[in-house]
């Protein structure tokens, strides 16, 4: 019977994860725009919170790096956006935020999560910063920041892995023009 036992018990759940399904750099007039797409769920945890008033952060962090064979490479560009989500109960509305700038309001949650899915482009450098021609090695991830959470979530966050959901450092090279 306990080797039945174990044979169905799979071990502890893992955390869930936000996956980058896609990322690339367009260089533009003004500078240069990332564009990201994540895929991710909201488990039954953070929807119920979210639903009782609790606004989520989601943070997007980007890094920029020219190899130098001379010393350590240089960080060209060190930057981070967060996405804040939160639900209106007296509106049954749901809110979306872009680092205080782009605002909206959605009806459903799916439709508020698909901002946070696939986020507009990010002006993340100006033109004349990289250097025509280098190659420069990018990374990107996503998190739930919960260091931005109200404190008694925060200590929960801490103990509870409804709370850690983010996604690995994802790299790629791209050729500055």
């Amino acid at each position: 019977m306990l080797a039945f036992m174990l044979c169905l018990w799979s071990g502890p759940v893992p955390a869930a994860e936000i996956t980058v399904d896609q990322a690339s750099i367009e260089a533009s007039n003004p500078g240069y725009r990332l564009s990201l797409a994540f895929s991710f769920e909201l488990n039954r945890g953070l929807e119920d919170a979210l639903t009782r008033g609790v606004p989520l952060y989601f943070t997007t962090e980007v890094q920029m790096t020219r190899h130098r064979w001379y010393w350590f490479d240089e960080t060209s560009v060190s930057a981070s956006r967060t996405v804040r989500i939160s639900y209106n109960v007296l509106t049954r509305q749901y809110h979306t935020a872009i680092s205080g700038q782009l605002q909206q309001s959605f009806s459903t949650l799916e439709d508020a999560m698909a901002l946070v899915r696939r986020p507009p482009r990010w002006l993340i450098i100006d033109g004349n910063t990289l250097k025509p021609g280098d190659p420069y090695t990018v990374g990107v991830r996503m998190r739930l920041d919960v260091a931005q959470l109200p404190k008694p979530f925060q200590i929960n966050a801490l103990n509870n892995s409804d709370w850690r959901l983010s996604s690995d450092w994802i790299e790629f090279t791209y050729k500055a023009e």
